[in-house]
């Protein structure tokens, strides 16, 4: 997903290994304009990283990625912008980094 958003967007694409290497990229000072989440990540669920990056950066837009249809409601009741069902196409994933990146600006 990295590697293809690198070719895609006109910007710096930064991948993590879990939800810690995530929390300290934010508390180091890391910006970014979207954050896209797993909810099955090592260390730390999705939804309780969007919580707590969110507490420190109300602005910044999330997409939460499962399999799970029923995360989709909890992803939007816990403040996600947008949710992304697995399996997904690579254009389902363009699309949402186009709308709340791209055209955003």
């Amino acid at each position: 997903m990295v590697t293809a958003l690198r070719y895609c967007v006109n910007r710096e694409v930064k991948g993590f290994g879990d939800g810690t290497q995530i929390r300290q990229y934010f508390q180091e000072g890391g910006r970014a304009d979207i954050l896209i989440l797993n909810v099955d990540m090592p260390v730390m669920n999705g939804f309780d990283l969007m919580t707590r990056v969110k507490q420190q950066h109300p602005h910044l837009t999330c997409i939460v990625m499962s399999g799970v249809k029923a995360h989709a409601k909890t992803a939007g009741d816990q403040g996600a912008d947008g949710f992304l069902g697995k399996p997904f196409e690579i254009n389902d994933l363009f699309d949402i980094v186009q709308c709340y990146v791209v055209e955003a600006r």
